[in-house]
């Protein structure tokens, strides 16, 4: 299975060097056409209009599905069924989408040089320059300062703030977070774990520590996973400097801690006996996600999670038995 760009479905053969060009598909074409083969002259693109396309694929719209997390905590205390709850469920998913997609144009526009020496980020829009970088920086900038505002409409002061909590981390990892080893983990999972939280504030739940923790862990496996694949496929050769400081085997261990602790966490949580035991079927699903990904990630897949969610039919089966799991459990509670 793949989970990088797609390849041409059709080339054309020009010149006696038969140099190969992408397909007909506009965006891959200028995206291979802004870097071409290191053997090939220079060309400087001019007179090209901007692509609404490569603007909104620079935002990113696949990442969204990480904000879903914002879902959990109100579906799990089965708030998200009412008409108040899902309102304020999907606002805070909207502004989280909103920050992130920001936060993204940002990051690629400062990140331009790293990301067109990366074998598979020099694709990405702002780097194939079919976006360019001063509009990144003023798109980025309007969808930063509009996400609290977003939020201000569920009513709580408490959403805006702590979408902003969530914008001062990421762009913490962004500027210098992200060059310390260890704490570049941390830092990424922390997002994750604010998105969950502002589900929880969005719809005025409690959060528990049992899913506080679960969700934590969960994180850090995420993204222990993913800093692993990337640095087993740089080959030793890695546009992310702070690679340098890890090695296969510790990424492994990190991960293998946060999967065991998470599942022990998890079974506690769904046998405990406020929980009662009709949360227990959830344990096999779950167990088979953590599992699933960890299988994955040792056969070199995982670099890009949500794609897993996206692309991997034995893991989104596992989801569906999960969710209609937790459901009967909230229905027999």
């Amino acid at each position: 299975m793949g989970f990088g760009e797609q390849g041409p479905a059709g080339r054309d053969a020009v010149g006696s060097g038969d140099r190969v060009l992408a397909d007909r598909d506009p965006v891959n074409e200028e995206a291979v056409a802004a870097h071409p083969p290191a053997d090939a002259p220079a060309t400087v693109r001019t007179g090209r209009g901007i692509s609404p396309m490569a603007l909104l694929r620079a935002c990113r719209p696949r990442q969204w599905l990480k904000n879903a997390l914002v879902f959990a905590a109100p579906a799990a205390a089965g708030v998200l069924v009412t008409a108040q709850g899902a309102v304020g469920a999907l606002i805070a998913f909207a502004a989280f989408c909103v920050a992130a997609s920001g936060v993204y144009l940002l990051n690629d526009a400062a990140d331009v040089e790293a990301d067109r020496r990366h074998p598979r980020k020099r694709h990405r829009p702002i780097a194939a320059g079919l976006v360019p970088v001063r509009l990144a920086w003023t798109a980025g900038a309007l969808l930063v300062a509009l996400a609290p505002a977003l939020a201000a409409l569920s009513g709580d002061w408490r959403l805006p703030a702590v979408v902003a909590g969530y914008l001062a981390l990421t762009f913490s990892y962004t500027y210098w977070l992200k060059h310390q080893a260890v704490v570049d983990l941390v830092a990424v999972a922390g997002c994750h774990v604010i998105r969950a939280f502002a589900g929880a504030v969005a719809v005025d739940v409690p959060v528990t520590s049992w899913f506080l923790v679960v969700v934590s862990l969960g994180s850090l496996q995420l993204v222990a996973g993913k800093r692993e694949v990337e640095l087993r496929a740089s080959g030793g050769v890695s546009t992310r400097a702070v690679l340098a400081a890890y090695t296969p085997g510790y990424l492994a261990g990190v991960r293998a801690m946060s999967s065991g602790a998470m599942i022990v966490t998890y079974c506690l949580w769904a046998l405990n006996e406020r929980a009662g035991l009709s949360y227990g079927i959830s344990i096999v699903p779950f167990v088979l996600i953590v599992l699933r990904h960890n299988l994955l990630v040792d056969q070199g897949v995982g670099e890009e999670p949500e794609e897993l969610a996206l692309r991997d039919r034995p893991t989104q089966v596992f989801v569906a038995l999960l969710l209609v799991s937790l459901i009967i459990g909230i229905h027999l509670t």
